[in-house]
């Protein structure tokens, strides 16, 4: 199925005509899948998006009839190259997304191969069951990509890899015929080669494997020249030492199964259609981590040789480097509460027990035993909640890691090399002196209990010195590795970065084993060639060019901070935090939870800003109907700007981007309308009434939706009587405090200013009866419309006449107030980025101030000065949703304290991302779908299972006015709540 308009080339028709998934031929779609989060870029043929195993059996019919491969693609994290190539790439991740069985007494599940490796354990938590490997990619990694890559993580010491868990794989083979590879006992075994006779492909598979296996000179290149098998991550290559580790090659070795080999494949060998996966019981729910601070790395590697002896869970390593990301990265900075000074490294050391006094006692005699070595200075143990905040800390060791300002990047090249862990030390200060000797320094971090540190150099890639740096590290360490006899890869996979130097690992006559595999499974080299054997040079296909120009270009909005809107794009490294679904919880990114379209994803608006930013020959390198494609679905919440861990604000480079792009084509007449919200409003607000009855009678309201571009079905905000500040020019002197001594300055947005005055007389009012002088300054808008849709232009001539009637009127003592989030937090946010010099110093000094209402009351709260005393004691029960662009920039945590202040109330996040709104967003006819699709994943369905006596709560403007839409319920503003709950 072709889902474009663009007619497709004639090759691709008659694949399209029978596939009931989608196929892409568009220069944008394969530009989104040329790379993945290694350094490799190649332009694939074309994209198709599966919905079934016919939808498969069609692609490789095809792929052999057009000579052709398949790579297939899950996630596209891949750190090694794995997904990319010049082939149809076929992305599962869309709808091969089932768990189809679960047999919770045998302990097993089955699945789809693009099942998210969090989410399948979402579903298996109510079994008291679980799948024990992970990455750092867990909610977002998915099953049929951990096989390919056999994936594990931080608790491989105790549940292996993804190949001790994978029962059973279901697929197509190279000639389209169907197989399911099993354990096989000897009998069944021998019956496979007896039936072979029969030249099925499975039968020659089977047949030809075993006499590759059953030769003698054959099994002693193996075991004499492959990485030592005490090593638990062992990855290099095709598997075929531990097929000879089953019978009939190991006397009452384990039975003979298939998916030993296919695991770490990297879809080489077959197309997987579904996996069947062994799953264990959940741990004891007392977890506790002791995260050891150490002085040097050598102190910490050594320290966990200890660690083992003690039975932990896992054995974690952060260094210095990861450390200081995290310092200024917006979300991960309260995670560091557990940090003492500045340690070399930090080994997180986790034990999972019954109680916490069995977790203290063991961390207490581990402790002891590194102190007599005169290993550690500082042994915090962290329980509870806390816990989840040093794993994330962890986790986001990738991506903190770019956020490196500059062309010279920590890069993926020998990240992933495992040895024995007594060996670790030693391997470790060798490496360490061949990068001193190449004037280089790493990164340490990850999976120190298991011999593997990710290991990262930093490198100009853009450089022929540093692509020259690439390959020669990548040479120097592969022979370190080889001392050693270690694994080049222990879970990244070698793809086409480590696939050049397998031969070095394992011997020319090993390697030439490898290949005949490859022939037998795959004769016609189908299935995602030049992976892990006859691999181009690891320096080739590379993302950027040797020598490549880096054009700066003239913006609006200061990108200085990640020296320019290019770099700023490329801070993204594709690790796809930004494909979490809504299971995951997060805001990143709404648009992507609501279609599962890579498309929609955050990277692929970094990748196709990088594409086109780099690579267009117009005068106008925004000029591109490509880019607009792609940026359209993105919602501007602001999600990315906290949660990816390299801090890729999409919303800024997509202001940037619509208001260049307008510079070329011109401003849409609905752009405008949108923009001059205010000024429409303000002649509106003259007679309410009839803008009310345009919008709201049958017939007028449907064409005066129809002539804006607003979806039909979509309720338009009415106008209010009058205006927050004509009701304050008549009423405010009698509701005012007599001798107020504090005072606050309140921002009347243009919001609350027309639509939502309610709310804005209820502010004034609870801000008068709590003893507050309430002054409404002299301001213009606050330009949030123009800056939604990229009119940055007027947005900065707004913003600069604000920061000047308000800068040095504004406090810590007199601080400005605002009820709508996404207004007042543009003085957070876009006013420092929309001017320059001594004006930009004045915007960052007013934003110090500029605070929303509840994290004002939040703080008079904590200052003493509201107390629960001015309140009810009824007993209410609240569920709040919080604005998108409130989570990314302040909190909610000020506004659950100021609404459980009343004694008996009870306030419950709603764990909802975006609500789907975004201010323009939906009320627009093309994307009302989408934004009700957002509204359905998790907040529509939780608003209409509360009881009518639960109270909604919801700052933004645009997200009450989503749930009134969605669920037909009223939520309140959190200061409507206070307002009521105050004692009459």
């Amino acid at each position: 199925m072709n889902n474009t308009n663009t007619p497709l080339p004639v090759q691709w028709q008659p694949l399209a005509k029978v596939l009931d998934g989608e196929l892409h031929t568009d220069d944008v779609m394969r530009t989104l899948y040329a790379t993945d989060a290694s350094a490799y870029r190649e332009m694939p043929a074309a994209v198709a998006v599966p919905r079934s195993s016919k939808d498969i059996k069609y692609l490789i019919s095809f792929a052999r009839q057009q000579k052709l491969s398949l790579i297939p693609r899950a996630a596209g994290t891949s750190l090694a190259g794995q997904v990319v190539g010049n082939g149809i790439v076929v992305d599962v991740s869309q709808h091969m997304t089932q768990v189809l069985e679960i047999n919770a007494e045998e302990r097993w599940v089955r699945v789809q191969p693009g099942v998210i490796r969090d989410d399948l354990n979402h579903v298996l938590e109510p079994y008291g069951l679980f799948f024990g490997p992970e990455t750092s990619t867990a909610n977002r990694a998915m099953i049929g990509g951990m096989v390919g890559n056999n994936s594990c993580g931080t608790h491989s010491v105790v549940y292996g890899s993804t190949r001790e868990h994978t029962l059973e794989i279901k697929g197509l083979l190279a000639d389209g015929s169907e197989v399911v590879f099993n354990a096989l006992n000897a009998q069944q075994y021998q019956q496979k080669i007896a039936e072979s006779e029969t030249n099925t492909f499975e039968g020659k598979v089977y047949r030809q494997i075993d006499q590759l296996l059953t030769n003698e000179a054959h099994q002693k290149e193996i075991r004499e020249h492959f990485p030592k098998r005490a090593i638990p991550r062992r990855n290099t290559g095709y598997a075929l030492d531990m097929l000879l580790d089953l019978e009939p090659f190991t006397p009452a070795g384990e039975p003979f199964n298939f998916c030993k080999l296919l695991c770490g494949s990297e879809g080489t060998l077959m197309f997987m259609t579904e996996i069947k996966l062994h799953v264990d019981p959940l741990p004891p729910k007392e977890t506790g981590l002791v995260c050891a601070h150490f002085n040097t790395i050598d102190d910490a590697l050594k320290a966990n040789i200890i660690a083992l002896q003690y039975g932990p869970s896992a054995s974690e390593l952060m260094d210095h480097y990861i450390l200081e990301c995290t310092k200024a990265n917006i979300e991960h900075r309260q995670n560091r509460f557990f940090v003492k000074g500045d340690p070399e490294a930090i080994l997180i050391v986790e034990f999972n027990k019954d109680t916490r006094e069995a977790i203290a006692e063991v961390a207490q005699r581990m402790q002891q035993a590194m102190e007599q070595e005169g290993l550690g200075y500082h042994f915090p143990v962290v329980y509870g909640d806390d816990t989840r905040k040093v794993w994330n800390l962890r986790k986001a060791g990738l991506g903190l890691l770019s956020n490196i300002v500059g062309d010279a990047k920590p890069a993926p090249v020998i990240e992933d090399t495992a040895v024995t862990i007594e060996d670790l030390p030693a391997y470790i200060q060798d490496f360490n002196e061949i990068l001193s000797q190449n004037n280089m320094s790493a990164v340490h971090y990850a999976h120190a209990g298991s011999g593997e540190l990710h290991l990262r150099p930093i490198i100009n890639l853009k450089t022929e010195q540093g692509q020259k740096e690439f390959r020669l590290i990548a040479e120097e360490i592969a022979r370190l590795v080889k001392k050693y006899q270690g694994s080049l890869s222990g879970e990244h996979g070698d793809g086409r970065l480590r696939g050049e130097f397998i031969e070095q690992m394992v011997g020319k006559k090993g390697y030439e084993l490898m290949k005949e595999v490859k022939q037998i499974f795959d004769p016609e080299h189908i299935f995602n060639p030049n992976k892990i054997v006859e691999t181009p040079p690891m320096d080739t296909f590379l993302r950027y060019d040797a020598g490549q120009d880096t054009p700066a270009f003239d913006t609006v909005l200061d990108f200085s901070g990640t020296q320019g809107i290019l770099r700023g794009a490329e801070m993204c490294n594709g690790s796809g935090d930004c494909r979490k679904t809504e299971i995951s919880g997060g805001t990143m990114c709404p648009s992507y939870m609501a279609t599962r379209s890579e498309k929609d994803t955050t990277r692929a608006r970094a990748n196709i800003l990088r594409e086109y930013l780099t690579r267009s020959d117009k005068p106008n390198r925004f000029d591109h109907e490509e880019i607009k494609e792609v940026m359209d679905l993105c919602l501007s919440c602001k999600g990315c700007k906290s949660e990816c861990p390299s801090n890729v604000d999409m919303a800024k480079m997509k202001a940037e981007f619509l208001q260049q792009y307008y510079d070329a084509n011109g401003v849409p007449f609905r752009t405008k309308l949108i923009a001059n919200f205010t000024r429409l409003n303000k002649l509106a607000a003259k007679v309410p009434w009839a803008y009310n009855w345009a919008f709201t009678n049958p017939l007028t309201g449907k064409l005066s939706k129809k002539m804006s571009g607003f979806a039909a079905e979509r309720s338009i905000p009415k106008l209010h009587k009058t205006t927050l500040r004509k009701w304050y020019k008549k009423h405010y002197a009698s509701i005012a405090p007599k001798g107020a001594t504090k005072k606050v300055w309140l921002f009347c947005d243009e919001f609350t200013d027309f639509n939502d005055t309610d709310v804005g007389i209820v502010t004034v009012k609870l801000l008068a009866k709590l003893g507050y002088e309430v002054i409404i300054p002299e301001h213009l808008e606050s330009s949030r419309t123009y800056l939604s849709k990229g009119l940055l232009r007027k947005a900065k001539t707004i913003a600069e006449k604000n920061i000047a009637l308000l800068q040095g009127v504004v406090s810590d003592e007199t601080p400005l107030l605002g009820v709508e989030p996404s207004a007042i937090l543009t003085f957070r946010d876009e006013y420092i980025d929309l001017v320059r010099g001594n004006t930009q110093e004045k915007a960052r000094e007013l934003a110090r101030n500029a605070l929303t209402m509840e994290e004002f009351l939040a703080r008079e709260i904590d200052r003493g000065n509201i107390t629960a005393n001015s309140f009810t004691e009824d007993k209410k029960i609240l569920k709040l949703h919080g604005h998108c662009q409130q989570k990314a920039l302040s909190s909610l945590t000020p506004s659950k304290k100021m609404l459980s202040l009343p004694k008996n109330y009870e306030v419950h996040l709603i764990r909802s991302g975006c609500c789907g709104m975004a201010g323009s967003f939906g009320y627009e006819q093309e994307h009302y779908k989408v934004s009700m699709q957002i509204g359905e994943l998790v907040l529509f369905p939780t608003v209409r299972q509360q009881p009518q006596e639960v109270i909604i709560v919801a700052a933004g403007t645009s997200c009450r006015h989503q749930i009134k839409d969605g669920t037909q319920r009223r939520a309140l503003h959190p200061v409507e709540v206070w307002w009521d709950a105050l004692k009459k």
